[in-house]
């Protein structure tokens, strides 16, 4: 059986390993340094797979020496944006986090590769690229299948469609800039910008932009754990079972799309090799230019890292 830690037992690590047991892909560690947490929800879980008919072994600790030979490793852990905060507000705090989880994961499990959901999502990548000194294809942000899937469902709440019909790719930063390329996203084919009114399709944009702000300011003490899990299911999946899966991430460019030395939300293949390509699509110049800024956004926060932990 294979082996996934997930580092983090808060609702985020929680949801994960739900999503996660009931695919039956490997066996679950939940990491925490709260005593007692990831053992209880650990358990309960475990309790669960009787009723699921599946043979999922979940386990909690406070240990990193029990994510031993992980073959992958999922960072969840850092604190959580609370209303009027935003993602870059978190920098200084999960930093330390991260780079902590990255180092001490990595000294029982050379061989993992790792996915990274804690905000800000791209400068979590990147801090965790640079503490374990990774190939790029093994170190991924979960950040576009997300927005996409947000954007899917809004498209399927506005049209009644089944969202089995309805593709949409977000590239971008995973923030209030990213980039919904409404030409490329269909309906069974036929492209939103000929399926929706200009003004319903820009209010979807605009909604899918501030999709994780609005359940923020909905929750109040917490943001979105359901969701943000099942992407990152989605993606263990894919390497697990080398499935070759398109799916837009974030992902260490080196001069794709014309950026350098940055974690950024482009189009992956996800296989057992990790990031396996990373596919280039033709931009028109409003799309170029809303890269653009995204980037620059994101830039700025990996460079505030850069002078914080001197990477």
């Amino acid at each position: 059986m294979k082996k996934i830690s997930i580092i983090g037992a808060g609702m985020t690590g929680a949801a994960t390993a739900h999503w996660l047991a009931e695919r039956e892909l490997a066996d679950i560690v939940l990491v925490d340094v709260v005593e007692g947490l990831p053992q209880g929800k650990g358990l309960d879980l475990l309790q669960a797979m009787p009723i699921l008919g599946k043979d999922t072994h979940i386990f909690g600790t406070n240990d990193y020496a029990d994510t031993k030979d992980s073959d992958i490793v999922i960072i969840t852990a850092g604190v959580a944006r609370k209303p009027g905060m935003s993602r870059d507000d978190l920098l200084t705090t999960n930093a330390g986090i991260v780079g902590n989880a990255a180092v001490e994961t990595l000294k029982h499990s050379p061989n993992a590769f790792y996915i990274v959901l804690t905000n800000p999502l791209d400068t979590m990548s990147y801090l965790t690229l640079k503490r374990t000194s990774l190939p790029r294809e093994r170190v991924v942000g979960q950040a576009g299948i997300l927005d996409s899937a947000r954007m899917r469902a809004f498209v399927a709440m506005e049209t009644g469609l089944s969202v089995e019909n309805i593709q949409c790719y977000v590239l971008g930063g995973h923030g209030d800039e990213m980039v919904p390329l409404t030409r490329h996203s269909n309906i069974a084919g036929v492209p939103l910008k000929e399926y929706l009114p200009p003004d319903r399709l820009a209010a979807i944009v605009e909604r899918t932009r501030k999709g994780g702000g609005e359940i923020v300011n909905l929750l109040k003490t917490g943001s979105a754990y359901y969701a943000p899990g099942a992407a990152v299911a989605q993606m263990a999946e894919a390497i697990l079972k080398d499935k070759k899966l398109v799916v837009p991430c974030s992902a260490y460019l080196q001069g794709e799309y014309g950026l350098e030395d940055m974690y950024f939300g482009v189009p992956v293949v996800l296989g057992a090799g990790g990031v396996e390509k990373i596919i280039e699509y033709q931009l028109d110049d409003e799309e170029r230019a809303a890269l653009q800024r995204s980037a620059a956004s994101v830039r700025e926060t990996h460079e505030a890292l850069k002078r914080l932990m001197s990477l």
